[in-house]
Parts: C-alpha cells; sequence; structure tokens
C-alpha cells in the first residue's frame, strides 16, 4: 500500500503530546524503494562501485590537519584564541569530512578491496585521535541494516537522552554541542565486545598519538582535541545527524539536504538516495537522484544545515523524541515478506490505495486523540 514512494501512514511524534518516538508497523522505505527504482531504471547499477579520488582527499585532509597541529603546536603558541576559531571554522570542518570519509570506507567505496577500504580508514583516523574508523564502520552497517529497529539501530537516541532533554531549548543546545561524545555512547551503550579490526584501530591510533606528540606538542593535539569535538557538536559539519532521519514531516523518516555544503562534505546531504543506493559512491549520488526524479523531486527535503540546526533547537515539534522506530519483529516479517508490486498489481492497488491511505492516518489521529485526553485526565 505505499508503493511507490513508500512512506508511511503515521504521524510524527510530538513533544508535550508524546513522549517517546512513533512507533511503525511497517519496515523502512529503502530497500523495497531500492527494488522499484531499479525496476524502472536499472542503469543505476552501472553507478556501483568505488571512487578513488576519495583516498586523495584523504591524504589531502589528513595533511592539512597535521599540518595545522604543528602550526599551532610549534609556532603559533601564543595565538589561543585564534587556535579556537581555526580549530571551529577549520578544524572542525576537516574533522566532520574525515567523519564523511569513514561514511564512504563504510561501503567499500573509496577502493577495490575491503582491506584497502579499512586502512584508508584507518589513515583518515589520524588526526581523530581516538580511534573511532572501525567502530563505526561496524555501527553504521547496523544502522543500514537495523534502521529505526528499536535497540538495534544505534543511531537511535537512548531512552535517557530523550527524557533528559525533553524540549527543553537550552538543553537541546548542549545536547548538539555534546552530539558526538553522545553518538559514541549509544554504540558503547550495547556493550559489544571490540572486533579484531577494533583492536586494530586502537593499536594504530596509539602509535599514531605518539608520533603526533613528537611532532607537533601537546599544544597540537589539544588543537586536534578541539577539533574533533567542535567540528562533531553544534556546527553545520555535523548538522546532517540531525538532517538525515529526524522527522520534520508526517510519514517519512529519511532526509536529504540538497545545499552548497556536499560540494565541501561529499555529498553526504543525498541521504535518501544513499540509503536507497549505498553501493554508488558520493560523485555518483546527484545522477542518481537526477536519474529516478519521479521517486525523489515529491519528498521533502533542507537547503540549509544551520537552519536544520535553529529549527531543531527552537522548534516545539523538534526533540529527541522526533524519530521513527519498529520492532524487531516487524523488521524480520518484512525482510522475510519481500515483495515489491508488479506493474499490473500496482495498477490494481491504485483503487484501494487512497481509501487504506486515509484509513491509516484516522487511525493515527484517534491514537493521537487518546493520549492527547489520557494526559488531559491524569493532569487533573
Amino acid at each position: 500500500m505505499r508503493f511507490p514512494s513508500y512512506l508511511g501512514f503515521w504521524k510524527r511524534s510530538v513533544p508535550g503530546l508524546d513522549e517517546a518516538p512513533r512507533f511503525d508497523m511497517y519496515d523502512e522505505p529503502h530497500l523495497k524503494r531500492r527494488k522499484q527504482i531499479l525496476a524502472d531504471h536499472p542503469e543505476i547499477e552501472d553507478m556501483y562501485g568505488y571512487d578513488t579520488n576519495t583516498v586523495w582527499i584523504t591524504v589531502a585532509t589528513v595533511a592539512a590537519q597535521v599540518g595545522l597541529a604543528y602550526l599551532f603546536g610549534r609556532v603559533l603558541t601564543e595565538w589561543h584564541w585564534t587556535m579556537v576559531f581555526v580549530a571551529y571554522a577549520i578544524g572542525g570542518s576537516f574533522s566532520t569530512q574525515i567523519g564523511i570519509i569513514f561514511h564512504e570506507f563504510t561501503h567499500n567505496l573509496c577502493a577495490a578491496t575491503s582491506l584497502q577500504n579499512r586502512w584508508v580508514g584507518n589513515l583518515g583516523n589520524i588526526p581523530l585521535l581516538v580511534p573511532l574508523a572501525q567502530s563505526f564502520r561496524r555501527y553504521h552497517l547496523e544502522h543500514h541494516t537495523y534502521q529505526g529497529v528499536y535497540g538495534y539501530d544505534p543511531d537511535l537516541p537512548l531512552e535517557w537522552e530523550i527524557r533528559l532533554i525533553g524540549n527543553d531549548p537550552i538543553k537541546k543546545f548542549f545536547w548538539l554541542v555534546i552530539y558526538g561524545v553522545m553518538y559514541i555512547g549509544r554504540g558503547l551503550a550495547q556493550q559489544k565486545q571490540l572486533t579484531r579490526w577494533e583492536l586494530y584501530n586502537w593499536a594504530w591510533t596509539i602509535v599514531c598519538d605518539v608520533a603526533l606528540y613528537y611532532v607537533c606538542g601537546l599544544r597540537g593535539m589539544l588543537y586536534l582535541l578541539l577539533s574533533v569535538f567542535l567540528g562533531f557538536g553544534l556546527h553545520p559539519g555535523a548538522a546532517h545527524f540531525i538532517q538525515e532521519h529526524y522527522t520534520f514531516r508526517d510519514g517519512q523518516e529519511t532526509y536529504s539536504y540538497y545545499g552548497s555544503g556536499n560540494y565541501f562534505w561529499l555529498n553526504i546531504g543525498y541521504h535518501n538516495e544513499h540509503h536507497d543506493f549505498p553501493l554508488v559512491p558520493w560523485t555518483k549520488l546527484p545522477e542518481v537522484k537526477r536519474v529516478a526524479a519521479e521517486y525523489y523531486d515529491h519528498l521533502a527535503f533542507h537547503t540549509s544545515w544551520c537552519a536544520v540546526l535553529y529549527m531543531f533547537i527552537t522548534s516545539s515539534v523538534l526533540a529527541p523524541q522526533s524519530r521513527v522506530v519498529r520492532s524487531l519483529d516487524a523488521h524480520r516479517y518484512a525482510r522475510k515478506n519481500l515483495k515489491v508490486p508488479s506493474a499490473d498489481e500496482a495498477k490494481g492497488l491504485a483503487s484501494v490505495k487512497s481509501e487504506f491511505a486515509l484509513r491509516m492516518k484516522k487511525a493515527a489521529e484517534m491514537s493521537m486523540e487518546k493520549v492527547r485526553a489520557q494526559r488531559i485526565i491524569g493532569a487533573q
């Protein structure tokens, strides 16, 4: 019934009226939409592969960031506030770009083999000082596998985050400031044993940190730490964490960004396109949108990451709870019974689809009204 866009029938979770993310009885939209798009545009499979330009971008970014660490650590040792400003404006941008390089190597989009991709990740990890590359790979692939599945998708806010932050603008502001820390904490909360590659990542990072200390000094390492903390906090380059899956519209759980930031941050904004086709490298995602425009042009999207951050902080209808979740059983059932209707079946569904969608929306509205009534009675 969600064919062909596979948007949901749910109403987004509203702070003050709802206390938790919105529950959806259906699976995430991307797997079915991918099959439908490929049926109409099989040429998109020709875009699968990797782009080695990402390797050279990684080398240049790491070299530039280490160079700045040396500059502030050994040369401009009295330029304190300048170092803080550069750590936010430039170092933070480099750090978040490295995070996006992690995203590319995770899907094996940088080089021909998985081993080569993993070492692209380790190379990018050098100026971050903390072993993040291989853990990101592990948990990001789980996010793709279990999108929205409560307890399995590490991208979802934890229950205590939702309760603690609520809908307070000040708390939301500081939550975004430490968002990078929270992102790591969600992975740690799953209490999984480190994999072999994560252990390699730890050993590699320790060796690189010692070398950076001797080359750049303690002050240079402070510059790198500031870059990571500020970059993955309240920074335009980190706004995609909010843009991607926080619900700005009823029924839509994934959002793209089509602003100028994509030029520097490797098209990370093309998030619907990426979830639909995770085997397409960043350089070809705009082409996916162009070829399959009939599937993407009607979806809500963002054009400003700064506006995303501003809306999230100030809006009374956006908070950490503004997500969609589903049960593991619903996820498994959808995977086991995966089916995309043929053209003839789609024509047959057209006559009943609008009536079914209306019934589902009315059911969602009635559910919300019951919650409102219960809250009013409880307050009396």
